[in-house]
């Protein structure tokens, strides 16, 4: 949960490198929380306006999240527009954000420790 709150906290911060343990954590807990949010509105028979509220919400924060995640690796936060090819861009996407941190210091900033 903290790498949740951590991410939301930091929600502007394209600058800088995330680990994959804060960006994977930041995926689960927002995956949960919309699943959580899409049954309220099924449950109480709306349209999906709160999942819609909600993922509006978390947008820029995980623009920033994968950003950073992506400097963590050496590449640029401007290859998040490759989700925009259908499926390929998003499984090199992935592929991308599953790959391992740089070990030492890159343009981007400090090497993130635990």
């Amino acid at each position: 949960m903290q790498w949740y709150l951590k991410a939301l906290q930091n929600y502007v911060g394209f600058q800088g490198r995330a680990r994959r343990t804060e960006y994977w954590m930041f995926v689960l807990f927002s995956a949960i929380v919309s699943f959580v949010i899409s049954l309220i509105d099924n449950l109480l028979g709306l349209t999906p306006i709160l999942t819609f509220i909600y993922s509006l919400a978390v947008l820029l924060p995980s623009l920033a999240v994968t950003a950073r995640r992506l400097h963590d690796t050496g590449r640029s936060g401007w290859w998040i527009l490759i989700a925009l090819i259908p499926l390929v861009g998003s499984i090199i996407l992935i592929v991308f954000t599953c790959q391992d941190s740089q070990p030492n210091d890159n343009k981007y900033g400090k090497n993130p420790k635990l």
